[in-house]
Protein backbone atom coordinates (compact mmCIF):
# COMPACT_ATOMS: atom_id res chain seq x y z
CA UNK A 1 0.00 0.00 0.00
CA UNK A 2 1.13 3.54 -0.66
CA UNK A 3 0.92 6.09 2.15
CA UNK A 4 -2.41 7.54 1.04
CA UNK A 5 -4.04 4.12 0.75
CA UNK A 6 -2.54 3.03 4.07
CA UNK A 7 -4.15 6.05 5.72
CA UNK A 8 -7.48 5.34 4.06
CA UNK A 9 -7.31 1.69 5.13
CA UNK A 10 -6.77 2.78 8.71
CA UNK A 11 -10.05 4.71 8.56
CA UNK A 12 -12.10 1.97 6.89
CA UNK A 13 -14.72 0.47 9.21
CA UNK A 14 -13.63 -2.88 10.65
CA UNK A 15 -16.03 -5.81 10.76
CA UNK A 16 -15.64 -9.22 12.35
CA UNK A 17 -17.64 -12.02 10.76
CA UNK A 18 -18.05 -15.65 11.73
CA UNK A 19 -19.49 -18.56 9.78
CA UNK A 20 -20.56 -21.46 11.96
CA UNK A 21 -20.57 -25.18 11.31
CA UNK A 22 -24.32 -25.72 11.72
CA UNK A 23 -26.65 -25.65 8.72
CA UNK A 24 -30.08 -24.05 8.88
CA UNK A 25 -33.23 -24.53 6.85
CA UNK A 26 -34.05 -27.03 4.15
CA UNK A 27 -31.65 -27.88 1.31
CA UNK A 28 -31.99 -25.65 -1.73
CA UNK A 29 -34.44 -27.13 -4.21
CA UNK A 30 -34.33 -27.25 -7.99
CA UNK A 31 -35.27 -24.19 -10.02
CA UNK A 32 -35.23 -21.61 -7.22
CA UNK A 33 -34.23 -18.71 -9.49
CA UNK A 34 -36.40 -18.11 -12.51
CA UNK A 35 -37.80 -15.37 -14.70
CA UNK A 36 -41.33 -14.08 -15.20
CA UNK A 37 -42.39 -12.92 -18.67
CA UNK A 38 -45.55 -11.50 -20.24
CA UNK A 39 -47.75 -13.36 -22.75
CA UNK A 40 -47.94 -10.41 -25.12
CA UNK A 41 -44.21 -9.66 -25.03
CA UNK A 42 -42.79 -13.17 -25.11
CA UNK A 43 -42.11 -13.09 -28.85
CA UNK A 44 -39.85 -10.05 -28.35
CA UNK A 45 -37.58 -12.32 -26.34
CA UNK A 46 -37.98 -15.60 -28.24
CA UNK A 47 -38.61 -14.48 -31.79
CA UNK A 48 -41.47 -15.97 -33.78
CA UNK A 49 -39.72 -18.95 -35.34
CA UNK A 50 -40.10 -22.12 -33.24
CA UNK A 51 -37.22 -23.68 -35.21
CA UNK A 52 -34.83 -20.91 -34.13
CA UNK A 53 -35.77 -19.65 -30.67
CA UNK A 54 -33.41 -16.92 -29.44
CA UNK A 55 -30.34 -18.90 -28.29
CA UNK A 56 -29.05 -16.02 -26.16
CA UNK A 57 -32.28 -16.02 -24.13
CA UNK A 58 -32.00 -19.77 -23.65
CA UNK A 59 -28.42 -19.44 -22.40
CA UNK A 60 -29.24 -16.57 -20.03
CA UNK A 61 -32.16 -18.48 -18.49
CA UNK A 62 -30.08 -21.66 -18.17
CA UNK A 63 -27.39 -19.73 -16.31
CA UNK A 64 -29.85 -19.01 -13.52
CA UNK A 65 -30.59 -22.70 -12.98
CA UNK A 66 -27.45 -24.54 -14.13
CA UNK A 67 -28.01 -28.26 -14.59
CA UNK A 68 -31.65 -27.87 -13.56
CA UNK A 69 -35.09 -27.48 -15.11
CA UNK A 70 -35.81 -23.77 -14.67
CA UNK A 71 -39.23 -22.60 -13.54
CA UNK A 72 -40.53 -19.99 -15.99
CA UNK A 73 -43.66 -18.02 -15.17
CA UNK A 74 -45.70 -16.55 -18.01
CA UNK A 75 -48.30 -14.06 -16.89
CA UNK A 76 -48.24 -10.62 -15.34
CA UNK A 77 -50.79 -8.01 -16.37
CA UNK A 78 -51.14 -9.71 -19.74
CA UNK A 79 -52.59 -12.84 -18.10
CA UNK A 80 -55.90 -11.02 -17.62
CA UNK A 81 -55.72 -9.44 -21.07
CA UNK A 82 -55.14 -12.71 -22.97
CA UNK A 83 -57.46 -15.39 -24.32
CA UNK A 84 -57.64 -18.31 -26.70
CA UNK A 85 -60.22 -17.24 -29.32
CA UNK A 86 -63.47 -19.18 -29.16
CA UNK A 87 -65.60 -19.31 -32.29
CA UNK A 88 -68.73 -17.21 -31.95
CA UNK A 89 -67.63 -15.56 -28.70
CA UNK A 90 -66.82 -11.89 -28.27
CA UNK A 91 -64.08 -11.45 -25.68
CA UNK A 92 -64.56 -9.18 -22.65
CA UNK A 93 -63.51 -5.56 -23.10
CA UNK A 94 -60.22 -5.95 -21.25
CA UNK A 95 -58.96 -8.76 -23.47
CA UNK A 96 -56.47 -7.35 -25.97
CA UNK A 97 -54.19 -10.26 -26.86
CA UNK A 98 -55.14 -13.44 -28.67
CA UNK A 99 -53.01 -16.56 -28.44
CA UNK A 100 -52.23 -18.23 -31.76
CA UNK A 101 -50.91 -21.61 -32.89
CA UNK A 102 -47.62 -19.86 -33.72
CA UNK A 103 -47.34 -18.52 -30.17
CA UNK A 104 -47.95 -22.02 -28.86
CA UNK A 105 -45.27 -23.58 -31.07
CA UNK A 106 -42.64 -21.01 -30.14
CA UNK A 107 -43.37 -21.26 -26.41
CA UNK A 108 -43.28 -25.04 -26.61
CA UNK A 109 -39.90 -24.88 -28.36
CA UNK A 110 -38.58 -22.59 -25.59
CA UNK A 111 -39.85 -24.96 -22.89
CA UNK A 112 -38.34 -27.95 -24.68
CA UNK A 113 -34.94 -26.26 -25.07
CA UNK A 114 -34.86 -25.41 -21.35
CA UNK A 115 -36.62 -28.57 -20.07
CA UNK A 116 -38.63 -25.93 -18.24
CA UNK A 117 -41.50 -26.12 -15.80
CA UNK A 118 -44.05 -23.44 -16.66
CA UNK A 119 -46.44 -21.56 -14.39
CA UNK A 120 -48.95 -20.08 -16.82
CA UNK A 121 -51.53 -17.42 -16.00
CA UNK A 122 -55.13 -17.80 -17.19
CA UNK A 123 -57.76 -15.10 -17.44
CA UNK A 124 -59.71 -14.40 -14.25
CA UNK A 125 -60.58 -10.73 -14.67
CA UNK A 126 -62.94 -11.51 -17.57
CA UNK A 127 -65.38 -13.16 -15.20
CA UNK A 128 -65.95 -16.24 -17.38
CA UNK A 129 -64.65 -19.64 -16.21
CA UNK A 130 -65.24 -20.99 -19.71
CA UNK A 131 -62.74 -18.47 -21.07
CA UNK A 132 -60.01 -19.69 -18.73
CA UNK A 133 -60.88 -23.34 -19.32
CA UNK A 134 -60.59 -22.96 -23.09
CA UNK A 135 -57.27 -21.14 -22.65
CA UNK A 136 -55.93 -23.87 -20.36
CA UNK A 137 -56.95 -26.66 -22.76
CA UNK A 138 -55.25 -24.84 -25.62
CA UNK A 139 -52.06 -24.32 -23.60
CA UNK A 140 -51.89 -27.98 -22.58
CA UNK A 141 -52.31 -29.08 -26.18
CA UNK A 142 -50.20 -26.38 -27.83
CA UNK A 143 -47.32 -25.93 -25.38
CA UNK A 144 -47.32 -29.47 -24.00
CA UNK A 145 -48.82 -30.94 -20.86
CA UNK A 146 -45.36 -32.17 -19.80
CA UNK A 147 -44.12 -28.57 -19.44
CA UNK A 148 -47.08 -27.05 -17.58
CA UNK A 149 -46.45 -27.26 -13.84
CA UNK A 150 -49.47 -25.19 -12.85
CA UNK A 151 -52.01 -22.65 -14.04
CA UNK A 152 -52.08 -19.41 -12.08
CA UNK A 153 -55.64 -18.11 -11.93
CA UNK A 154 -55.62 -14.38 -12.64
CA UNK A 155 -53.09 -11.70 -11.81
CA UNK A 156 -53.29 -9.81 -8.52
CA UNK A 157 -57.04 -10.31 -8.04
CA UNK A 158 -56.92 -8.64 -4.63
CA UNK A 159 -56.65 -5.25 -6.39
CA UNK A 160 -59.30 -5.85 -9.06
CA UNK A 161 -61.64 -3.31 -7.42
CA UNK A 162 -58.83 -0.80 -6.77
CA UNK A 163 -57.21 -0.40 -10.19
CA UNK A 164 -59.02 -0.20 -13.55
CA UNK A 165 -58.89 -3.22 -15.84
CA UNK A 166 -59.27 -1.32 -19.11
CA UNK A 167 -60.46 1.89 -20.73
CA UNK A 168 -62.97 1.93 -23.57
CA UNK A 169 -62.88 4.04 -26.74
CA UNK A 170 -64.79 6.83 -25.04
CA UNK A 171 -62.25 7.02 -22.23
CA UNK A 172 -64.42 5.36 -19.59
CA UNK A 173 -62.58 3.17 -17.07
CA UNK A 174 -63.84 -0.31 -16.21
CA UNK A 175 -62.91 -2.45 -13.22
CA UNK A 176 -62.65 -6.24 -13.25
CA UNK A 177 -64.78 -6.48 -10.08
CA UNK A 178 -67.19 -4.21 -8.21
CA UNK A 179 -66.56 -2.35 -4.97
CA UNK A 180 -68.15 -5.32 -3.13
CA UNK A 181 -65.23 -7.53 -4.12
CA UNK A 182 -63.65 -9.20 -1.08
CA UNK A 183 -61.74 -12.29 0.01
CA UNK A 184 -64.82 -14.49 0.40
CA UNK A 185 -66.05 -13.62 -3.07
CA UNK A 186 -62.59 -14.31 -4.47
CA UNK A 187 -62.45 -17.76 -2.84
CA UNK A 188 -65.89 -18.64 -4.16
CA UNK A 189 -65.03 -17.58 -7.69
CA UNK A 190 -61.64 -19.27 -7.62
CA UNK A 191 -63.47 -22.54 -6.87
CA UNK A 192 -65.66 -22.00 -9.94
CA UNK A 193 -62.58 -21.58 -12.10
CA UNK A 194 -60.96 -24.67 -10.58
CA UNK A 195 -64.08 -26.73 -11.31
CA UNK A 196 -64.04 -25.63 -14.95
CA UNK A 197 -60.32 -26.12 -15.53
CA UNK A 198 -59.04 -29.26 -17.29
CA UNK A 199 -55.92 -29.57 -15.13
CA UNK A 200 -55.70 -30.25 -11.40
CA UNK A 201 -52.53 -28.32 -10.66
CA UNK A 202 -53.34 -24.70 -9.88
CA UNK A 203 -51.26 -21.83 -8.54
CA UNK A 204 -52.54 -18.85 -6.60
CA UNK A 205 -53.70 -16.61 -5.11
CA UNK A 206 -51.17 -14.33 -6.91
CA UNK A 207 -51.97 -11.42 -4.62
CA UNK A 208 -50.20 -8.08 -4.94
CA UNK A 209 -50.67 -7.12 -1.29
CA UNK A 210 -50.53 -8.95 2.05
CA UNK A 211 -53.94 -7.83 3.33
CA UNK A 212 -55.95 -10.86 2.21
CA UNK A 213 -53.33 -13.42 3.23
CA UNK A 214 -54.85 -13.62 6.69
CA UNK A 215 -57.45 -15.80 4.96
CA UNK A 216 -54.86 -18.17 3.55
CA UNK A 217 -55.96 -21.22 5.62
CA UNK A 218 -59.54 -20.70 4.42
CA UNK A 219 -58.37 -20.42 0.81
CA UNK A 220 -56.21 -23.54 1.06
CA UNK A 221 -58.98 -25.63 2.62
CA UNK A 222 -61.31 -24.62 -0.23
CA UNK A 223 -58.87 -25.57 -2.98
CA UNK A 224 -57.87 -29.25 -3.19
CA UNK A 225 -56.24 -28.69 -6.59
CA UNK A 226 -53.83 -26.05 -5.36
CA UNK A 227 -50.18 -27.00 -5.90
CA UNK A 228 -48.22 -23.76 -5.49
CA UNK A 229 -49.05 -20.77 -3.33
CA UNK A 230 -47.95 -17.66 -5.20
CA UNK A 231 -47.45 -14.05 -4.21
CA UNK A 232 -46.07 -10.96 -5.94
CA UNK A 233 -43.62 -8.65 -4.18
CA UNK A 234 -42.05 -5.30 -5.07
CA UNK A 235 -40.37 -3.42 -2.22
CA UNK A 236 -40.74 -0.03 -3.94
CA UNK A 237 -43.47 1.63 -6.04
CA UNK A 238 -42.50 3.46 -9.20
CA UNK A 239 -46.08 4.79 -9.57
CA UNK A 240 -45.45 6.98 -6.52
CA UNK A 241 -44.45 10.46 -7.71
CA UNK A 242 -44.07 12.20 -4.34
CA UNK A 243 -40.58 11.60 -2.91
CA UNK A 244 -41.96 11.98 0.61
CA UNK A 245 -44.32 9.02 0.20
CA UNK A 246 -43.43 5.51 1.42
CA UNK A 247 -42.11 3.29 -1.34
CA UNK A 248 -40.78 6.11 -3.51
CA UNK A 249 -37.92 4.49 -5.46
CA UNK A 250 -34.41 5.72 -4.76
CA UNK A 251 -31.09 3.90 -4.59
CA UNK A 252 -30.83 4.35 -0.78
CA UNK A 253 -34.38 2.97 -0.40
CA UNK A 254 -33.56 -0.04 -2.56
CA UNK A 255 -30.41 -0.79 -0.57
CA UNK A 256 -32.14 -0.37 2.80
CA UNK A 257 -32.77 -3.47 4.91
CA UNK A 258 -36.52 -2.97 4.56
CA UNK A 259 -36.27 -3.76 0.84
CA UNK A 260 -34.62 -7.14 1.41
CA UNK A 261 -34.83 -8.46 4.97
CA UNK A 262 -38.10 -6.58 5.44
CA UNK A 263 -39.72 -8.25 2.44
CA UNK A 264 -38.68 -11.69 3.68
CA UNK A 265 -39.91 -11.09 7.23
CA UNK A 266 -43.28 -9.93 5.92
CA UNK A 267 -43.89 -13.14 3.92
CA UNK A 268 -42.37 -15.59 6.44
CA UNK A 269 -45.66 -16.36 8.29
CA UNK A 270 -47.39 -17.26 5.04
CA UNK A 271 -44.52 -19.48 3.95
CA UNK A 272 -45.04 -21.43 7.17
CA UNK A 273 -48.77 -21.78 6.47
CA UNK A 274 -48.08 -23.11 2.97
CA UNK A 275 -45.53 -25.63 4.20
CA UNK A 276 -47.82 -26.77 7.01
CA UNK A 277 -50.33 -27.74 4.31
CA UNK A 278 -47.70 -29.52 2.21
CA UNK A 279 -47.51 -26.83 -0.51
CA UNK A 280 -44.68 -24.91 -2.09
CA UNK A 281 -44.56 -21.13 -1.66
CA UNK A 282 -43.26 -19.17 -4.62
CA UNK A 283 -42.90 -15.45 -5.21
CA UNK A 284 -43.49 -15.82 -8.92
CA UNK A 285 -43.41 -12.11 -9.73
CA UNK A 286 -40.93 -9.76 -8.10
CA UNK A 287 -38.52 -6.98 -8.90
CA UNK A 288 -37.17 -3.75 -7.46
CA UNK A 289 -40.18 -1.47 -7.99
CA UNK A 290 -43.70 -1.95 -9.32
CA UNK A 291 -45.11 -0.10 -12.35
CA UNK A 292 -42.20 -1.22 -14.57
CA UNK A 293 -39.52 0.10 -12.23
CA UNK A 294 -37.71 3.43 -12.00
CA UNK A 295 -34.91 4.65 -14.29
CA UNK A 296 -31.83 5.52 -12.31
CA UNK A 297 -32.74 2.95 -9.66
CA UNK A 298 -34.03 -0.32 -11.13
CA UNK A 299 -31.51 -0.31 -13.97
CA UNK A 300 -28.45 0.41 -11.81
CA UNK A 301 -25.87 -1.73 -10.05
CA UNK A 302 -27.82 -1.11 -6.84
CA UNK A 303 -30.40 -3.58 -8.17
CA UNK A 304 -27.73 -6.30 -8.40
CA UNK A 305 -26.75 -5.84 -4.75
CA UNK A 306 -30.40 -5.64 -3.70
CA UNK A 307 -31.50 -8.80 -5.51
CA UNK A 308 -28.50 -10.78 -4.25
CA UNK A 309 -29.31 -9.94 -0.62
CA UNK A 310 -33.06 -10.27 -1.15
CA UNK A 311 -32.81 -13.78 -2.59
CA UNK A 312 -30.73 -14.94 0.37
CA UNK A 313 -33.26 -13.42 2.76
CA UNK A 314 -36.18 -15.10 0.98
CA UNK A 315 -34.43 -18.48 0.94
CA UNK A 316 -33.66 -18.02 4.62
CA UNK A 317 -37.38 -17.82 5.52
CA UNK A 318 -38.19 -20.90 3.44
CA UNK A 319 -39.49 -19.44 0.17
CA UNK A 320 -39.27 -22.25 -2.40
CA UNK A 321 -38.56 -20.15 -5.46
CA UNK A 322 -38.77 -16.77 -7.11
CA UNK A 323 -39.38 -15.36 -10.57
CA UNK A 324 -37.96 -11.95 -11.38
CA UNK A 325 -40.25 -10.11 -13.79
CA UNK A 326 -38.81 -8.77 -17.03
CA UNK A 327 -40.66 -6.69 -19.59
CA UNK A 328 -39.20 -5.16 -22.76
CA UNK A 329 -38.69 -1.45 -22.24
CA UNK A 330 -39.19 -1.58 -18.47
CA UNK A 331 -36.64 0.06 -16.20
CA UNK A 332 -36.18 -3.27 -14.40
CA UNK A 333 -35.70 -5.36 -17.56
CA UNK A 334 -33.13 -8.13 -17.08
CA UNK A 335 -31.93 -8.23 -20.68
CA UNK A 336 -32.55 -6.27 -23.86
CA UNK A 337 -32.35 -8.12 -27.17
CA UNK A 338 -31.58 -7.15 -30.74
CA UNK A 339 -32.40 -9.43 -33.66
CA UNK A 340 -30.71 -8.78 -36.98
CA UNK A 341 -31.21 -11.38 -39.66
CA UNK A 342 -30.47 -14.68 -37.95
CA UNK A 343 -28.29 -13.13 -35.22
CA UNK A 344 -29.44 -12.40 -31.68
CA UNK A 345 -27.50 -10.21 -29.26
CA UNK A 346 -28.34 -8.99 -25.77
CA UNK A 347 -27.42 -6.24 -23.39
CA UNK A 348 -27.49 -7.76 -19.92
CA UNK A 349 -28.62 -5.34 -17.22
CA UNK A 350 -26.95 -5.14 -13.78
CA UNK A 351 -29.66 -6.95 -11.83
CA UNK A 352 -29.05 -10.17 -13.76
CA UNK A 353 -25.48 -10.32 -12.43
CA UNK A 354 -26.76 -10.38 -8.85
CA UNK A 355 -29.13 -13.24 -9.70
CA UNK A 356 -26.28 -15.08 -11.38
CA UNK A 357 -24.01 -14.81 -8.33
CA UNK A 358 -26.81 -16.08 -6.09
CA UNK A 359 -27.32 -19.10 -8.37
CA UNK A 360 -23.60 -19.88 -8.10
CA UNK A 361 -23.49 -19.37 -4.34
CA UNK A 362 -26.56 -21.44 -3.47
CA UNK A 363 -26.74 -24.53 -5.73
CA UNK A 364 -29.36 -27.28 -5.31
CA UNK A 365 -28.82 -29.37 -2.20
CA UNK A 366 -26.83 -26.66 -0.41
CA UNK A 367 -27.93 -25.30 2.95
CA UNK A 368 -27.39 -22.02 4.70
CA UNK A 369 -24.83 -21.79 7.49
CA UNK A 370 -25.16 -19.70 10.64
CA UNK A 371 -23.38 -16.36 10.33
CA UNK A 372 -22.77 -13.40 12.60
CA UNK A 373 -21.39 -9.92 11.95
CA UNK A 374 -20.11 -7.42 14.49
CA UNK A 375 -20.77 -4.58 14.65
CA UNK A 376 -24.03 -4.29 12.70
CA UNK A 377 -23.41 -2.57 9.38
CA UNK A 378 -24.56 -2.36 5.74
CA UNK A 379 -22.20 -5.27 5.10
CA UNK A 380 -24.18 -8.52 4.80
CA UNK A 381 -22.72 -12.02 5.16
CA UNK A 382 -24.33 -15.21 3.84
CA UNK A 383 -22.82 -18.69 3.68
CA UNK A 384 -23.80 -22.07 2.24
CA UNK A 385 -22.47 -25.60 2.27
CA UNK A 386 -23.26 -27.91 -0.63
CA UNK A 387 -23.57 -31.73 -0.62
CA UNK A 388 -19.89 -31.98 -1.61
CA UNK A 389 -19.04 -30.01 1.58
CA UNK A 390 -17.88 -27.01 -0.40
CA UNK A 391 -18.42 -23.80 1.55
CA UNK A 392 -19.21 -20.49 -0.09
CA UNK A 393 -19.32 -17.20 1.78
CA UNK A 394 -20.93 -14.17 0.16
CA UNK A 395 -20.10 -10.68 1.40
CA UNK A 396 -22.37 -7.84 0.18
CA UNK A 397 -21.36 -4.25 0.84
CA UNK A 398 -24.50 -2.18 0.27
CA UNK A 399 -22.78 0.94 1.56
CA UNK A 400 -22.04 3.20 -1.45
CA UNK A 401 -19.42 5.21 0.44
CA UNK A 402 -17.41 3.01 2.81
CA UNK A 403 -14.89 0.23 2.31
CA UNK A 404 -15.08 -2.48 4.99
CA UNK A 405 -12.12 -4.37 6.40
CA UNK A 406 -13.53 -7.80 7.16
CA UNK A 407 -11.92 -10.36 9.42
CA UNK A 408 -13.65 -13.58 8.54
CA UNK A 409 -13.52 -16.85 10.46
CA UNK A 410 -15.13 -19.90 8.89
CA UNK A 411 -15.61 -22.96 11.04
CA UNK A 412 -13.64 -25.91 9.67
CA UNK A 413 -12.38 -23.75 6.81
CA UNK A 414 -8.75 -22.70 7.26
CA UNK A 415 -7.15 -23.48 3.92
CA UNK A 416 -6.47 -21.47 0.79
CA UNK A 417 -9.64 -20.08 -0.76
CA UNK A 418 -10.67 -18.23 -3.91
CA UNK A 419 -12.40 -14.87 -4.06
CA UNK A 420 -14.74 -13.87 -6.90
CA UNK A 421 -15.91 -10.26 -7.15
CA UNK A 422 -19.18 -8.65 -8.27
CA UNK A 423 -18.33 -5.05 -9.14
CA UNK A 424 -19.27 -1.98 -11.17
CA UNK A 425 -17.82 1.51 -11.56
CA UNK A 426 -20.36 2.83 -9.03
CA UNK A 427 -23.62 1.96 -7.31
CA UNK A 428 -25.49 4.00 -9.94
CA UNK A 429 -23.77 2.39 -12.94
CA UNK A 430 -26.04 0.98 -15.61
CA UNK A 431 -23.22 -0.85 -17.39
CA UNK A 432 -19.64 -1.96 -16.82
CA UNK A 433 -20.69 -4.68 -14.36
CA UNK A 434 -18.37 -7.66 -13.94
CA UNK A 435 -18.66 -10.98 -12.12
CA UNK A 436 -15.38 -12.75 -11.54
CA UNK A 437 -13.72 -10.07 -13.66
CA UNK A 438 -15.91 -10.97 -16.64
CA UNK A 439 -18.81 -9.08 -18.15
CA UNK A 440 -21.24 -9.42 -21.00
CA UNK A 441 -20.17 -6.00 -22.29
CA UNK A 442 -22.35 -3.85 -24.49
CA UNK A 443 -23.71 -6.96 -26.16
CA UNK A 444 -23.37 -10.70 -26.00
CA UNK A 445 -24.14 -13.20 -28.73
CA UNK A 446 -23.58 -16.22 -26.48
CA UNK A 447 -25.27 -15.38 -23.17
CA UNK A 448 -22.44 -16.98 -21.24
CA UNK A 449 -19.49 -15.53 -19.35
CA UNK A 450 -15.90 -16.77 -19.67
CA UNK A 451 -14.41 -18.62 -16.70
CA UNK A 452 -14.14 -16.25 -13.73
CA UNK A 453 -10.91 -14.65 -12.67
CA UNK A 454 -10.45 -15.28 -8.97
CA UNK A 455 -8.15 -13.97 -6.28
CA UNK A 456 -6.33 -16.41 -3.99
CA UNK A 457 -6.78 -15.75 -0.28
CA UNK A 458 -4.75 -17.44 2.46
CA UNK A 459 -5.81 -17.45 6.10
CA UNK A 460 -3.70 -16.08 8.92
CA UNK A 461 -4.23 -17.80 12.26
CA UNK A 462 -7.41 -19.32 10.86
CA UNK A 463 -8.88 -16.01 9.69
CA UNK A 464 -9.28 -14.39 6.28
CA UNK A 465 -8.84 -10.66 5.87
CA UNK A 466 -10.89 -9.23 3.02
CA UNK A 467 -11.22 -5.61 1.96
CA UNK A 468 -14.68 -5.06 0.49
CA UNK A 469 -14.96 -1.80 -1.51
CA UNK A 470 -18.10 0.38 -1.51
CA UNK A 471 -21.08 -1.04 -3.41
CA UNK A 472 -19.60 -4.42 -4.23
CA UNK A 473 -19.96 -8.08 -3.39
CA UNK A 474 -17.63 -11.06 -3.24
CA UNK A 475 -17.86 -14.83 -2.93
CA UNK A 476 -15.20 -16.76 -1.04
CA UNK A 477 -15.09 -20.42 -2.06
CA UNK A 478 -13.24 -23.25 -0.39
Amino acid sequence: LDASRAGAAARDPAVSATVGADTTGAPMGQGFVGASLEYSALHLYTGRDPRAVNPVLIALLRNLAPGQSPVLRIGGNSADATWWPIRGMIPPGGVRYALTPGWMRTTSALAQALHAHLIMGVNFAGGRPSLAAAEARALLAGVGRQYVEAFEVGNEPDVYAMFPWYRDRLGKWFYARSSKWNLNRFIAQFSQWRAAMPHDALAGPAFAELNWLSGLPQFISSEPGLRVLTLHRYPLRACVSDPSQPGYPTIPALLADQSAAGVAQAVAPYVSVAHAHGMAFRIDEMNSASCSGKRGVSDTFASALWVLDDLFNLANVGVDGINVHSLPGAAYELFTFKHTGSTWTAFVHPEYYGMLLFAQAFPPGAQLLDTSVSPSSPLKIWATRDPQFRTRVVLINKDPSNTYQVTLQVSGFASQAHLEWLQAPSVSSTDGVTLGGQGFGDETSSGTLPAPQTQTVNPTLGQYTITVPPASAAMLTQ
